[in-house]
């Protein structure tokens, strides 16, 4: 196994490390095409990750080596930026696709590798972000201003910060950036969040235990509706609909479409199904198992029956002609069989009860050499069945000539045993 280029990411992979990275960023992207030939020389385009979700493509001019996971110096409006490369190669070309990009367009450049000098300027410029944030949110308050300045981000020479905020209205901040300005002496950019991109920037851990969508792959949010959970069956409950942004949890559309394409053939929950037995009202379905469950009650489940979808739609049909069937449920010949493989399982199933039955002869298939062999075998088996039915009579005939002796032996023992129970006492003879 080679030796791991990237040894700071703990991968321990033989085919290739380079498209490894630290899972400690968001939107985090696995290079599955590192290391093949050519792979570099298809663009000069490379992905710059920033500070949380942040990216920008940036066009690699000077031809420097580049892999995922080398720190950068880009440019930037005004001065420069400090990044992490995070892909490059022919999968970058597939990442402009999502921000309908091209590789025509105009691309910021991307200086040098970074220095310890601007490494130094970078992290004095990190140490201020925190403080910035408080000063700041209490300038907003000052100013009466009905928003939320969520995070600050300083630019990697500490020229520029980036102010991100959150409201439900519009805001005029224009007196904001003037104070701004006048108290950190750099160039402000307000920016506009919503509460899930806040999220994507905190980051956490999901009720599904895995962390959450938004800081990992989400990068597109699209509106969710509660349209989303009435088609899977779920119930309306705030709490368990909310995610950490306290918006509905985009996690509902991932299996909206498959539940609204199977939910196509089932009929009408307000139709009801006449049968002899009675009238049967519809309680709840399985959309994707296409069963629909019936109750006698209208508001209770009584007396549950549990359908197929084919079996609801001919009991429909029949009674738009005026017929009811003798009941919901088929016939137990056509009921489907469990797929419960458990239940399935006998541990009786290899055991035959019946007996391998042998060939009567006569056939014109058998071979006479093996009628021979099997008439010999047959002729040796009655031998010995006679010869140990005479060894069980001769047996027998000396067990009936020793009656005396094992009486007298019986006698004794019984005597023994009495004279012992008795502590000497003389018992009369039965």
């Amino acid at each position: 196994m080679k030796d791991c280029k990237n040894r700071d990411t703990n991968c321990c992979s033989g085919i290739c490390c380079e498209g490894c990275g630290k899972m400690d960023a968001p939107l985090n992207t696995f290079d599955w095409l590192a290391g093949i030939p050519g792979n570099y020389e298809d663009t000069d385009i490379v992905e710059v990750q920033f500070k949380n979700t942040r990216k920008g493509y940036y066009r690699n001019s000077n031809g420097i080596p580049l892999k995922k996971g080398d720190i950068v110096a880009v440019e930037a409006t005004p001065g420069h930026d400090i990044g992490t490369v995070t892909l490059t190669g022919r999968l970058v070309l597939l990442q402009l696709k999502k921000t309908r990009l091209t590789p025509e367009s105009e691309f910021k450049r991307i200086y040098r590798k970074a220095k310890p000098v601007d490494m130094e300027k970078f992290a004095e410029a990190k140490a201020r972000e925190h403080d910035t944030m408080i000063r700041s949110r209490q300038i907003a308050k000052d100013l009466e201003l009905d928003m939320k300045i969520g995070d600050v981000e300083y630019q990697g020479d500490g020229l520029k910060a980036i102010f991100y905020y959150i409201a439900d209205n519009r805001v005029d901040f224009r007196q904001l950036i003037k104070v701004l300005a006048d108290v950190f002496r750099i160039k402000i950019e307000m920016k506009q969040i919503g509460a899930r991109q806040e999220a994507g920037r905190i980051g956490g851990i999901g009720p599904c235990g895995r962390e959450l969508c938004c800081a990992t792959f989400t990068t597109n949010f699209v509106s969710v509706s509660t349209s989303a959970a009435r088609f899977q069956d779920i119930s309306l409950n705030p709490q368990k609909l909310a995610g950490q942004c306290a918006k509905l949890k985009c996690c509902l559309n991932y299996e909206v479409d498959a539940y609204v394409e199977a939910s196509r053939g089932m009929p009408s929950r307000e139709t009801e199904l006449e049968t002899k037995d009675g009238t049967y009202y519809f309680f709840k379905a399985d959309i994707l198992r296409g069963e629909l469950t019936y109750s006698t009650d209208k508001h209770l489940a009584a007396n549950l029956v549990t359908i197929s979808v084919k079996r609801a739609n001919a009991i429909i049909e029949m009674n738009k002609r005026g017929e009811r069937p003798e009941s919901l449920s088929t016939t137990a010949a056509e009921e489907k069989q469990s797929a419960d493989l458990l239940e399935q399982e006998n541990i009786t199933r290899f055991d035959s009860n019946n007996k391998k039955k042998r060939r009567k002869g006569g056939g014109a298939q058998k071979n006479e050499g093996g009628n021979e062999h099997r008439h010999e075998r047959r002729d040796t088996k009655r031998e010995e069945g006679e010869n140990r039915n005479d060894n069980n009579t001769a047996e027998r005939g000396e067990n009936e000539n020793r009656p005396e002796r094992r009486y007298k032996r019986y006698k004794g023992n019984n005597r023994g045993k009495n004279n012992e129970n008795g502590a000497g006492k003389d018992k009369p003879a039965q």
